[in-house]
């Protein structure tokens, strides 16, 4: 289970367990907040005073811009073609085996850099996409049904919705439509090699696992040597993400090794959108996903600049289910356990024991969890190597006692409509692998204070919002629940007049954008059919989504003339890039991924190396608007970086910036 569309999986729990940690009577007290009224949207300190933020999905910055060169004289970017480890056609380089993966042993406990390394002398064979819904097939027969269903596309892209599914030949087998440099797909070298033309630009491509203490450790870091970043492929191919104490199978062959390591080439034509909006406007080769692992954590950092923690839905921290017997007597009997545990079951080379979306079923028995650690308690599961490590290079972990923090992908702790999803007596089987509403402070709450307007415009949303009997959902799922940072708080979800105007379709910003009437802040997801995630959407489909956006914007030149749009992704997917990951918490930062920023005040084909992550947008927000940091822990409180002869790495980390220097005011 790669994808980060949790709530497509049928989640298994039983009723003890769901009462365990939340009263479904105990009240919660809704902020006294009034909707955002707007009042300072205009009193900014620059000119800009419509922010769009497009949050794409998967893709880190070397796979989309391994071979970009800048069109600005003086520029320089950060890549695999600038380090000589490819060359312009994608071929190995110069520099090729410096960047080798490593394969290794761990089968005691987890360990940041395992013991045993040697090179791998060819990548384990990528597969294909199993095929099947949102995993590999086109979703649609004709241009007409994607039209119909689908309203986030220009005309000339609607055609891309029913292209490039995966022959059924090879889904679930090895991927044999790649070829690099006279290798087939069972003899890779040991490093980056390209997708094209093997794999079209425009055909569905399998996903690399992308989940937390697997990112820590593909990033081999140690104290000796700082972080290799050598074991993408090693970790990728061991763990049996979502294996929730399951042996491997039998007729386990430890694959997928290489998915992590491919790469496309702008120099052959492809991304071709993305790199005519980053030689037009400006780009970041320095931005970087702010937590370890996926969707889920990720987008609540972009919301609160921190991490949310499990509760008892009224603000006081609890212990999630841990090896809790559910369902007993039931033919689904068997337990559950949401407490990460990346430590090697018995027996095995790196298989955790406990890192999984959610239900699972083993023999008799129904298994599920992890995505929770307490990393304040150096005696769970995990914890203790990476806080030795940040320790060691003087980073506090900032993580609280006796919280047990989200590392991973769970559901929102509300529906759409405000209804306590945790508590939801409809579904009481829908408790485990759902988040309890937290009252962690948010970026709505500090714009609320400040009254400035904002809103959430998520793809399908009001198809989501017609589905209560169904767990909130679209029809095909394509509405991303766990992307929705508001549905996680109280704050937002149980005021009625701002969850109204804060939570909205796309159909609405389109309005919005041809009207001219938006709101100061807006946060925008495409649907799981156009975000760009691998094996269940394409880039190209992500590329027609902004591309919408960002024609509507143009069109209207007085929205036009105050707007900057910011364009990235959630996460970098478990990609393989070379830039540098500066360690600020417990939490992360993860790997770098893009950032462009469209506005008529971006500096024409400047790339920007100053350090940057999700809270990065956060911070620009709050400087526009005057806005204080959300919380007195969250990251926005980190400095601006300075730097001296690496523009990459701050000299007085940890130091995030705030996106300035994209502009030219």
């Amino acid at each position: 289970m790669r994808s980060r569309h949790l709530r497509k999986y049928k989640l298994l729990c039983g009723v003890a367990v769901c009462a365990i940690a939340i009263d479904s009577a105990a009240p919660i007290v809704a902020a006294a907040a009034p909707a955002p009224s707007g009042a300072n949207d205009g009193n900014t300190t620059t000119p800009i005073k419509h922010v769009i933020v497009i949050i794409g999905e998967n893709r880190s910055f070397d796979h989309l811009f391994a071979t970009y060169q800048p069109v600005k004289k003086g520029e320089s970017v950060l890549n695999l073609l600038s380090q000589g480890i490819v060359k312009a056609d994608g071929t190995p380089g110069p520099n090729y085996s410096s960047v080798t993966q490593f394969q290794a042993q761990n089968t005691q406990t987890y360990q940041l850099s395992p013991s045993g390394k040697s090179p791998y002398q060819t990548l384990l064979p990528p597969l294909a996409p199993s095929g099947g819904f949102l995993n590999g097939d086109a979703p649609f027969k004709t241009v007409g049904q994607a039209q119909t269903y689908e309203n986030g596309l220009p005309l000339s892209y609607y055609k891309y919705m029913t292209t490039g599914g995966v022959p059924s030949s090879i889904q679930g087998k090895p991927d044999i439509r790649i070829f690099y440099d006279g290798h087939n797909v069972d003899s890779l070298p040991p490093g980056p090699y390209q997708l094209t033309p093997g794999v079209p630009y425009d055909a569905y491509a399998e996903s690399p696992v992308h989940r937390f203490y697997q990112m820590w450790q593909q990033f081999d870091c140690s104290t000796s040597g700082g972080c290799q970043n050598d074991l993408v492929a090693w970790v990728e191919a061991t763990v049996g993400a979502g294996s929730n104490a399951k042996p491997p199978p039998a007729d386990f062959t430890y694959q997928e090794g290489g998915t992590a390591m491919g790469f496309y080439n702008i120099q052959q034509g492809d991304v071709p959108y993305f790199k005519k909006l980053a030689d037009t406007y400006a780009m970041s080769d320095n931005f970087h996903q702010s937590v370890m692992g996926g969707t889920g954590a990720n987008h609540i950092m972009l919301g609160t600049g921190d991490a949310i923690w499990f509760s008892d839905g009224n603000g006081n921290p609890l212990t999630p289910p841990h090896n809790q017997l559910i369902a007993a007597g039931s033919k689904n009997a068997g337990v559950v356990d949401e407490i990460e545990d990346p430590n090697p079951l018995p027996g095995t080379n790196n298989w955790y024991k406990e890192d999984g979306y959610g239900g699972g079923s083993f023999g008799e028995k129904s298994y599920g969890g992890g995505s929770y650690s307490a990393c304040a308690d150096t005696s769970q599961p995990g914890v203790k190597p990476i806080v030795t490590y940040l320790k060691a290079i003087n980073i506090k972990p900032n993580c609280q006692a006796g919280r047990y923090y989200i590392l991973n992908n769970y559901n929102p702790g509300y529906y759409g409509d405000g209804t306590n999803a945790y508590a939801d007596i409809r579904n009481p089987l829908n408790t485990v692998f759902t988040v309890p509403p937290s009252s962690v402070r948010n970026i709505g709450d500090a714009l609320l204070k400040k009254e400035v307007s904002f809103a959430y415009f998520g793809d399908q949303f009001n198809a989501y919002l017609a589905n209560p009997y169904n767990n909130y959902v679209t029809p095909d799922n394509t509405y991303c629940n766990i992307c929705n940072f508001f549905q996680y708080f109280t704050s937002i979800m149980t005021n009625e007049k701002v969850r109204a105007a804060t939570l909205q379709d796309t159909l609405d910003l389109y309005a919005d954008l041809a009207s001219g009437n938006l709101p100061a802040v807006s946060f925008v997801k495409p649907s799981g059919y156009l975000d760009g995630h691998p094996a269940s959407s394409k880039v190209d489909l992500l590329e027609g989504f902004v591309k919408k956006i960002v024609d509507l914007t143009k069109a209207n030149a007085k929205l036009w003339a105050d707007t900057a749009i910011f364009i990235t992704m959630d996460e970098g997917g478990g990609y393989y890039d070379t830039g540098y990951v500066q360690l600020l918490d417990y939490f992360g930062d993860g790997t770098r991924i893009p950032m462009i920023v469209v506005s008529p005040y971006s500096k024409g084909g400047h790339i920007s190396h100053s350090y940057t992550d999700h809270v990065s947008v956060l911070k620009f927000i709050e400087a526009n608007w005057s806005v204080p940091p959300i919380t007195k822990r969250s990251r926005d409180n980190l400095p601006n970086p300075t730097t001296g002869a690496d523009p990459y790495k701050p000299t007085n980390g940890p130091a995030i910036g705030d996106l300035m220097d994209l502009f030219k005011f």
